[in-house]
């Protein structure tokens, strides 16, 4: 397991210094969560984040049956209307906060407002649904936001090597792609700090 990803596990329920010091502002960073419907924005930021989640989900009904796809998550009931919000403490003054984006086309208007501000992205991919996340990708390097392509690997879908994603995807070399579960915080934090670096990297002032 990656060093930083231990250090915070065993930090993680310790008060941090911009907490107990409030002379020490944190440096506060925002995170966006995109992909497609269903494909695991809402389960990602509940399972990291360090406060009870914000969630705007709402029960489908039978009014969205032509428009929302459920044939690769026939047990899904709800959906994110507006956004998802979390929030994690990365290091002594780091915080980063999650935002989730509503993945149905007709909700898309608040993507602007939602990376206002945002140092960089989650792409979220279902292998069985790759196209989904087309949109996103193609979002964010429209407007230049930096961005990783996180594999959220489910029950039963087929597994595919790094290299396979990438070109399916025709995601840039200097793109981050990985393999991750959006079910478990430590592929989640992993992910998240594979994002930081790359945000540094690509905007390093």
């Amino acid at each position: 397991m990656d060093s930083a990803v231990s250090e915070l596990l065993e930090n993680e329920g310790q008060l941090q210094a911009w907490q107990t010091d409030r002379s020490r502002a944190p440096i506060a960073t925002k995170i966006v969560v995109a992909g497609g419907f269903g494909v695991g924005k809402t389960t990602l930021v509940t399972a990291v984040s360090e406060i009870t989640p914000l969630q705007t989900e709402a029960l489908m009904t039978q009014a969205s049956a032509d428009t929302d796809d459920l044939t690769a998550t026939p047990e899904k009931t709800t959906t994110t209307v507006a956004m998802d919000f979390g929030r994690i403490t990365l290091d002594d003054d780091l915080v980063l906060y999650l935002f989730g984006t509503p993945g149905q086309q007709r909700f898309w208007f608040m993507w602007d407002d939602l990376v206002r501000g945002a140092i960089g992205a989650v792409v979220l991919a279902d292998t069985r649904r790759l196209s989904d996340c087309f949109p996103a990708l193609d979002y964010f390097e429209s407007c230049g936001l930096p961005y990783i392509v996180a594999v959220n690997h489910f029950d039963g879908s087929e597994e595919f090597e790094v290299v396979d994603v990438r070109e399916a995807l025709t995601v840039p070399p200097h793109i981050p792609v990985l393999i991750m579960d959006a079910r478990q915080r430590i592929s989640v934090i992993e992910s998240l700090l594979a994002l930081v670096g790359h945000a540094l990297d690509a905007t390093p002032e």
